[in-house]
């Protein structure tokens, strides 16, 4: 995965696949909602180890009273170590992603925004040359279109992770990032607020990515991508995808069969037995901002879908339990309706549906594995 803009895009996405019934996006997906309630707590080591890093930080530009503002009400944060630390390896297929991020919720929000900031994108476009259903379905897989923005404290997060040390370079250079972003006057630190690791705002900057394409589209003199008004965070993101070699007027690709494959000059298969893609070169500048197949797929569908294309119209497999998508659904349906509630019915059997299938076998005196099958759903039909 790329690492130049920010770090963690589908593990942002991996901790909404987590929640939902099954970002990620994410969040979904599409976004990475902060855990709430992480206290700082006293630790003698990491405030020797801001000390010096004041020292490099000083060295590096940054001025005694940035330091000081920034860290006034900074602190360590374990939660934010127990989360780098003990991240859940997700492998979803392509189907179990497009349906959480483009997801009939997903969509009709995306439709609602893209219509409610339909001026604002259109001037967004015209300079930056990048569509503007492309850039709200990034906003939609990255923070549910500004719902799922963050609220860690940006300082004491990568401060703890720099301190930390398991990415310490990475994670210093970032802290650095943000500290120069505090010394330009574009945020104060109690507003710097983002994900566990550090990826701020609508469309999720890591601090290097943020002062290297942020900008200040509504003139006002700041590049908030922090804030309500998600202007400056469209725009910084249209301008992400301009220098990364998006051509306008190119579709991203498509579904074979479907319009905007015609364009494409490359075909992918990401789950086996599943549709088959073309696309063309602003897939690759998708990529960019996030180096994941599925990740483009389901940024380029989803904007297709907020235009009013249609769903995936190819067949996916059975998964590894003999489950479709369809039956997933009804086993999540069966499921709360019998009283073990799945959280939601979107055919990605993520951590509630695995509870919810615990709980049941438990109630029933069946052998407690957590897993669906065939048998479960067959029993729940009754």
């Amino acid at each position: 995965m790329l690492t130049s803009r920010r770090m963690f895009s589908l593990g942002a996405l991996a901790s909404v696949l987590a929640g939902c019934g099954g970002r990620g996006g994410g969040t979904v997906m599409a976004g990475p909602a902060a855990a709430p309630g992480m206290q700082a707590v006293a630790n003698p080591a990491y405030d020797a180890w801001v000390a010096g890093f004041q020292r490099r930080a000083a060295n590096a530009g940054i001025t005694q009273a940035t330091l000081d503002r920034a860290f006034a009400r900074a602190g360590f944060l374990p939660d934010v170590v127990e989360r780098d630390r003990n991240q859940t390896e997700f492998t979803r297929t392509l189907e179990e992603y497009l349906a959480i991020a483009a997801s009939e919720e997903r969509i009709a929000k995306g439709r609602a925004n893209y219509a409610r900031y339909r001026d604002t994108l259109a001037r967004i476009e015209a300079r930056y040359g990048v569509e503007a259903h492309v850039v709200t379905a990034v906003w939609g897989l990255e923070s549910m279109f500004g719902e799922r923005r963050g609220d860690v404290p940006v300082i004491s997060a990568l401060s703890t992770l720099a301190f930390d040390g398991r990415r310490g370079a990475f994670f210093e250079s970032q802290l650095i990032g943000a500290l120069r972003i505090l010394q330009s006057g574009d945020i104060t630190p109690d507003r710097m607020t983002g994900s566990w690791a550090g990826a701020m705002g609508h469309t999720q900057f890591i601090p290097t990515s943020y002062l290297e394409y942020a900008v200040d589209f509504t003139g006002d003199g700041r590049r908030d991508i922090w804030g309500e008004d998600p202007t400056d965070a469209l725009a910084s993101t249209a301008a992400y995808l301009a220098r990364s070699g998006w051509r306008q007027g190119q579709p991203w690709g498509g579904e074979v069969g479907s319009p905007g494959a015609a364009a494409g000059t490359r075909r992918l298969t990401p789950q086996p037995s599943g549709p088959t893609f073309a696309v063309g070169p602003n897939f690759n500048a998708i990529k960019r901002y996030n180096n994941s197949d599925s990740y483009a797929i389901g940024v380029g569908h989803l904007s297709d879908r907020i235009i009013g294309a249609g769903p995936i119209r190819g067949s996916f497999p059975p998964d590894r339990y003999g489950l479709t998508g369809d039956t997933r659904k009804e086993l999540q349906q069966r499921l709360t309706t019998a009283g073990f509630d799945t959280q939601g019915a979107d055919g990605v059997l993520g951590a509630n549906s695995r509870a919810a299938i615990t709980a049941y076998q438990q109630r029933n005196g069946l052998a407690v594995t957590g897993e669906p099958s065939l048998d479960l759903l067959l029993r729940l039909r009754g």
